[in-house]
């Protein structure tokens, strides 16, 4: 099954990607595989403000779901990373529960890191394509 590499349209944080050297998010089939996205502003640089960090997290997942043709209600697995777990939950179950209002919710794996050059939350996904993508 071949594999392609997307990326947002007009994204100004393609510097992470290149300096890094992966891609958005890859289609195979009808999986998107997206690449763990950080809270980062449009010059890459870490937003210095937790909560926002992790809305803005979100907001750069959502605008690779939209260039596959996807959105939230087609994630089937999350993978979240977090430099303080413990500290930081009730700000992440905040904005994923906007991100995720109603069930069935998606499989939800949090894992407690040291270190995520120099962010402080990242978020994975896996989502099924709709037929029309």
């Amino acid at each position: 099954m071949p594999r392609d590499a997307l990326f947002p349209a007009n994204e100004h944080r393609h510097v992470l990607y290149e300096k890094h050297g992966y891609s958005a998010a890859i289609r195979s089939g009808d999986l998107l595989f997206v690449s763990g996205q950080v809270g980062s502003r449009e010059d890459g640089s870490p937003e210095p403000e937790f909560k926002k960090q992790v809305e803005r997290a979100f907001d750069n997942l959502r605008a690779v779901l939209k260039a596959a043709g996807a959105t939230f209600d087609d994630i089937i697995d999350v993978t979240t990373f977090h430099t303080d777990p413990e500290a930081q939950f009730d700000d992440i179950m905040e904005v994923k529960s906007r991100a995720f209002p109603d069930k069935p919710y998606p499989n939800w794996t949090a894992v407690g890191v040291t270190w995520l050059a120099g962010f402080d939350f990242e978020i994975k996904v896996v989502a099924r394509l709709p037929e029309a993508a």
